[in-house]
């Protein structure tokens, strides 16, 4: 039997990577500890106290088809929220939703990535290291996916405008995530405008994943859809945004992407074809979500504290940055792999080794000399576990 070769080269995913890993290793726990887990980024605080009400008034619409594209009272929630966090007017047709981002970060690429740019074949930006469905997105179109370093010397963040304009001119679509996933860096206004306006110079599409938009330090991160119609083109720019981080709802699988009307007819037009609809209740749920605040307020502040306990607890951790946004601390050590060897041999603590959300690229893997820290417990166990992490990597005094 024959299989596409197209993803032939896709390493393992990360997590069966992590468990190979640590097959042979016995976790380092003292009497009464318990291991900690903190390689997943699967929020732990609670999620709005709405929810279940909501869910069993709806359940009888789990007898009904639902509106693909999304119900009007989800769409116009949506639109509202735009509307007070980023000033926008977005029209529903400018609007879809979906099943979590990571389904419209790869629909959208099948949707709108062309099979060729100006006569040759299209190449899709991905930062390095990345949220890794950008890369089987652009192996699924048959693109050719250009890892752009973004590390600390570019504020890890991808410097795209930097690239040869050849290369740029042969661009379908560029990947950029803000908060990053997995460095915590937070694309500024300048940033942002110079993507947009690099993106209308070299004509190609902007992919903004601002999933981890609600959780930051001091100040809410601008948007790359809200930058663009301020410079007057939002067609540049198509935006995916979800639930699971902002709400604490990463099992509702309930997201949502805005564009240009025309990118948005483009992929509601594949997703009626290939798409599976949220469920009526999941819809219902969503529409109060993004219509509340409180929730997302409360859930931030709980963030903003385990920042204040990592920089007090690695204040001193060579090269460490204090996160700017999201919830995932990207930590300097000499080699990711034996960093997660070491410490759940000495202390019971999963991280996941850097290499494993990154790719080698003329044999250097950006992410190798970093471990990735997930702050989704809450404030006693991420102090404990930091200290516990800090002990066994920096002082050297074990679990």
């Amino acid at each position: 039997m024959a299989f596409p070769d197209r993803f032939s080269n896709l390493p393992d995913y990360a997590f069966p990577r992590l468990r190979a890993l640590l097959s042979d290793i016995t976790p380092g726990l003292a009497p009464g500890q318990a291991p900690m887990v903190l390689t997943i980024g699967e929020p732990r605080h609670p999620m709005p106290d709405f929810v279940g009400r909501i869910m069993a008034d709806s359940l009888h619409e789990l007898a009904k088809y639902p509106p693909n594209e999304g119900a009007p009272e989800l769409l116009a929630a949506i639109s509202g929220w735009l509307g007070r966090r980023y000033d926008l007017e977005v029209a529903p047709e400018r609007l879809m939703v979906l099943n979590g981002t990571r389904e419209g970060l790869f629909n959208a690429a099948l949707a709108l990535c062309p099979e060729r740019k100006n006569g040759q074949r299209p190449v899709v930006l991905v930062p390095n290291p990345f949220y890794q469905v950008y890369a089987v997105a652009a192996a699924a179109v048959e693109a050719e996916a250009m890892f752009v370093p973004a590390t600390p010397d570019t504020g890890n963040l991808p410097d795209y405008a930097g690239l040869d304009p050849a290369v740029l001119n042969r661009v379908a679509v560029a990947y950029l995530c803000s908060p990053a996933n997995p460095q915590g860096a937070v694309a500024d206004r300048a940033y942002l405008e110079t993507l947009v306006a690099l993106a209308e110079r070299h004509d190609f599409l902007i992919f903004a994943d601002e999933c981890y938009s609600e959780i930051w330090r001091d100040t809410p991160p601008p948007g790359a859809l809200q930058v663009a119609t301020a410079m007057g083109l939002p067609d540049r720019v198509v935006m995916f945004n979800s639930l699971s981080k902002r709400s604490n709802l990463p099992g509702l699988r309930s997201g949502f992407a805005a564009g240009g009307v025309a990118q948005i007819r483009e992929m509601r037009r594949l997703r009626n074809y290939a798409g599976a609809p949220l469920p009526l209740p999941v819809q219902r749920v969503s529409t109060a979500a993004w219509a509340d605040e409180a929730h997302v307020e409360a859930s931030r502040a709980l963030y903003q504290q385990k920042y204040r306990i990592a920089d007090e607890v690695l204040a001193d951790w060579p090269g460490y940055r204090p996160l700017q946004g999201g919830f995932f601390l990207w930590l300097p050590v000499p080699d990711g792999e034996q960093a997660a060897r070491t410490l759940w041999a000495q202390a019971g603590i999963q991280v996941l080794p850097g290499a494993y959300l990154s790719r080698a690229v003329d044999g250097v893997n950006p992410g190798a000399g970093f471990i990735r820290v997930a702050l989704v417990a809450d404030a006693d166990q991420t102090r404990a576990a930091l200290t516990r992490l800090r002990a066994v990597l920096l002082d050297g005094t074990g679990g």
